[in-house]
């Protein structure tokens, strides 16, 4: 089985693929450009998938898949690919899951992101989040943010993550890259060890529980920067879920910390290009005086506003303003802009041309009219 598996994977590099999905009681199957398709014909059944996981796994990590029913690890293909490795357990046996890890580290202009995030890495302290959905390409972000921190600054980076993906290269910094579970037994344990590790940045690969919060809010608060990712949608999301993280009685105050240490959230979607390729449309929102008030008093929903009249001044932009850039730029059609909007109906009147400045003031004007028109009727 192990000469298959292996088969399966050069033929998703071949494909230029990004998942491969094997599953118990179901074909294979990879996703390219975002899709899946199908591989072969055959189907597969538990025992095949146990002795994938024999050549994955080795002998502690295997027997901690059948106690705990899931597990995270990375696996190395023969010719130095590296792969991201999900385990799970489903109604008709295992199922794994291999994301493939690029090996060039790609810099913040060459992923197409926004300028302003350059801004955000050469911070010296605070809280940066990078969010989107799985696969949204958080990972290659966060790479492009620590790469260019290690290229420009000297300064000492401890990466905690489940598993290590993008390995670095030192150049100006010192790195030390730690997976959970096989160098330290969690993300909390990981972040509470690396305050007494002479830290000037660290790099956590995701904020799964309240206790990894706290820790990180106290670190950002002590003059570090931390760099990290939620599985949310956007900024007022993002904030939103951190709070539900607390109980109620401490929402208030962690409101008022996040108000002073959140310095920027970057949310991504992949769209397709015309070139049938895949390209980030990016949400960038910035501590600015206005943003850390509306987070302090609890007004959330005036951030995207807030975000989208910044664009010109700040560098912030909303997910609609980077559609409709990405649009003017010829790179994507309107139905996908208007298929990944926030705000298709607002996206519509865009694209009928109505548009000063960014244009998004003048349509708030008009749909400002509109309700003003309807409510003296």
């Amino acid at each position: 089985m192990k000469e298959k598996f292996q088969q399966y994977l050069y033929k998703l590099i071949e494909l230029e693929g990004s998942d491969l999905h094997l599953k118990a009681g179901s074909k294979v199957h990879i996703r390219v450009n975002g899709e899946l398709h199908t591989l072969t014909e055959n189907t597969l059944n538990n025992e095949d998938l146990l002795s994938i996981a024999e050549v994955i796994l080795s002998t502690p990590q295997y027997n901690a898949l059948l106690e705990h029913k899931e597990l995270d690890c990375s696996y190395n293909l023969e010719n130095n690919k590296r792969f991201r490795v999900n385990f799970f357990y489903q109604v008709h046996g295992l199922s794994i899951v291999l994301r493939i890890i690029p090996e060039d580290i790609l810099s913040i202009d060459a992923l197409h992101l926004p300028k302003i995030v350059k801004k955000l890495a050469d911070l010296n302290h605070g809280l940066v989040l990078v969010t989107g959905t799985s696969g949204s390409g958080k990972s290659t972000t966060l790479a492009a943010i620590i790469d260019r921190i290690n290229k420009t600054k000297r300064k000492h980076i401890i990466c905690i993550e489940d598993p290590v993906e993008y390995i670095h290269t030192e150049d100006k910094c010192l790195i030390s890259q730690r997976s959970v579970g096989t160098n330290t037994h969690s993300f909390a344990n990981g972040l509470r060890s690396a305050l007494r590790e002479d830290i000037d940045i660290v790099f956590i690969g995701e904020l799964r529980d309240l206790e990894t919060v706290e820790i990180a809010l106290h670190a950002a608060n002590t003059g570090h920067l931390v760099v990290s990712t939620l599985h949310t949608l956007d900024a007022k999301e993002t904030i939103s879920r951190i709070l539900a993280m607390f109980p109620k009685e401490e929402q208030s105050r962690v409101r008022m910390t996040l108000s002073f240490l959140l310095e920027g959230v970057i949310s991504q979607r992949l769209v397709t290009t015309k070139e049938n390729e895949r390209m980030p449309a990016v949400e960038v929102m910035l501590k600015t005086k206005r943003i850390s008030e509306l987070i302090a008093e609890n007004r959330d929903e005036e951030i995207l506003e807030s975000i989208e009249k910044g664009k010109e001044i700040y560098g912030s932009q909303s997910f609609d303003q980077s559609l409709f850039e990405l649009y003017t730029q010829n790179k994507i059609t309107k139905s996908v802009a208007l298929r990944n909007a926030t705000n298709p109906s607002d996206m519509s009147l865009l694209f009928q041309g109505i548009k000063k400045g960014t244009g998004y003031e003048n349509v708030r004007n008009i749909k400002q009219t509109k309700r003003s028109a309807f409510e003296l009727k």
